[in-house]
């Protein structure tokens, strides 16, 4: 079963340069483990929220905002979709992630079009 896994954190949050040295090498060491275990098939960090536009239909009518819908204390920095037997699976790969430490990651199940 696919999953997406949802990082998310507040933006503005700063790591030391230590703390920051740390959390690339333990993602990037976690990705290699993943990748080499066959379950992550993609993922990446997104750009800040500022960057963000929020596309809405009405009436025909296309309406744009700048920045994300929702006003949360926590964005989504990234996302990873893996691919795992079950969600006992899931919850492993994402407890792992390095990113668990410092906010949440919310796993989600696929819900592929025409599956009930």
């Amino acid at each position: 079963m696919r999953y997406l896994m949802m990082i998310c954190g507040v933006e503005k949050d700063e790591l030391s340069p230590d703390e920051l040295t740390a959390m690339i090498a333990d993602t990037e060491a976690w990705v290699k483990e993943m990748e080499g275990r066959g379950v992550r098939k993609l993922g990446d960090r997104l750009r800040p929220t500022d960057t963000a536009t929020t596309v809405r239909v009405r009436d025909g009518e296309t309406l744009l905002s700048d920045g994300p819908f929702t006003e949360t204390k926590e964005q989504i920095l990234g996302f990873d979709l893996i691919d795992c037997a079950d969600l006992e699976e899931a919850v492993e790969i994402a407890s792992k992630h390095p990113s668990a430490r410092y906010g949440s990651i919310e796993v989600r199940p696929l819900w592929p079009f025409g599956e009930d």
